[in-house]
């Protein structure tokens, strides 16, 4: 049997918390029974000792891969890969997984074309299926269709990049701790095209999205761009991200970067505020999977209100000020 490999992200340091979801979700796909001698990790990067134990020691990975050096401090599509396709091929790898993240959807094809095998992108299910092993889930044509793929027989190699807060990054799937095993590339360096000197994060980007524990969304009933400003206010009080609907970033309201939906983002935070969202069905599939769902909307007939929590039937422009008021005072109280 080969194992399964997932490439973990860290950025600043900090394990993306997609990653830990993908490694979740191959120790499931172990217990539903794919073949396979395990779960391997690997980690690149500079400085990644604490990182690379946080996987190990509490069972995220029978084992980790660690390349670590100055040269990979910044993402290098061109390295990354070449060191992703050399331990593919060095441990016989089936199944390569990572996060549908930037990183992800620009790693997961150049590894998949440097061995020249399939890819599936942005995958939102996984299944085993005894004849053709991992069968992994789509959304297609704008999210208007839904594909099953899976990897040719013959194939040894197959690579799926998976969408952010889909699964559910649970408990260390066991307690028992892994192996840290330094990696050494044997391939002459790459032809290196670009060079990253400095990350800046955008100004705009106060909480990430997909990481945000909190998430104030906004539809058409904000009627225009300017009305995102009491979404940021109310967002800022509660130390939360602002999100859009499809409806929203096609008016062009909001970059795409905002989206939440089948076709933008799906995000699981604690607390989903949807305001003037209406609740279509590529909406839902981005957000349903929230904690708690607080919907504001005048029309009482909504589709959101049938998976809200809590659901407020009323004009957006007059109650959002309010509870912003509300929450502020609130905190200055304590």
């Amino acid at each position: 049997m080969r194992p399964i490999l997932v490439f973990v992200e860290v950025r600043d340091g900090v394990i993306k918390r997609v990653s830990f979801e993908v490694l979740s979700e191959a120790r499931q796909l172990l217990l539903r029974g794919l073949p396979a001698s395990g779960v391997y990790a690997v980690l690149i990067g500079d400085q990644l000792t604490d990182a690379a134990h946080e996987i190990v020691k509490k069972g995220w990975a029978d084992r980790l891969y660690l390349v670590e050096n100055t040269s990979y401090r910044y993402y290098s599509s061109e390295r990354y890969a070449s060191v992703v396709a050399e331990m593919i091929k060095r441990m016989d790898a089936s199944l390569i997984l990572m996060g549908a993240t930037a990183m992800g959807r620009d790693l997961g094809p150049k590894v998949a074309a440097k061995l020249r095998v399939p890819v599936a992108q942005d995958c939102t299910a996984l299944d085993v299926d005894l004849k053709h092993g991992v069968v992994a889930t789509r959304p297609v044509y704008g999210g208007k269709a839904i594909t099953k793929v899976h990897a040719q027989e013959g194939i040894r190699h197959f690579v799926v990049t998976v969408r952010p807060n889909v699964f559910s990054a649970g408990a260390p799937p066991i307690n028992e701790e892994g192996a840290i095993e330094p990696f050494t590339s044997t391939l002459p360096d790459p032809v290196i095209k670009s060079v990253v000197t400095e990350v800046i994060a955008a100004a705009s980007a106060k909480v990430d999205l997909t990481e945000a524990q909190i998430i104030v969304s906004g539809g058409r009933g904000l009627r225009e761009s300017s009305n995102f400003s009491l979404l940021e206010e109310l967002a800022s009080t509660l130390n939360a991200a602002v999100g859009a609907s499809r409806a929203a970033v096609d008016a062009g309201w909001k970059p795409h970067s905002y989206q939440v939906g089948l076709t933008g983002k799906t995000v699981s935070p604690l607390l989903y505020i949807a305001c003037g969202i209406s609740g279509a069905i590529q909406h839902q599939a981005g957000m349903s999977s929230s904690r708690y769902i607080v919907a504001i909307n005048k029309d009482p007939n909504a589709p959101i209100f049938k998976i809200a929590s809590v659901g407020i039937v009323g004009d957006l422009f007059e109650i959002i000020p309010r509870l912003t008021a509300l929450l502020r005072k609130r905190a200055a109280s304590h």
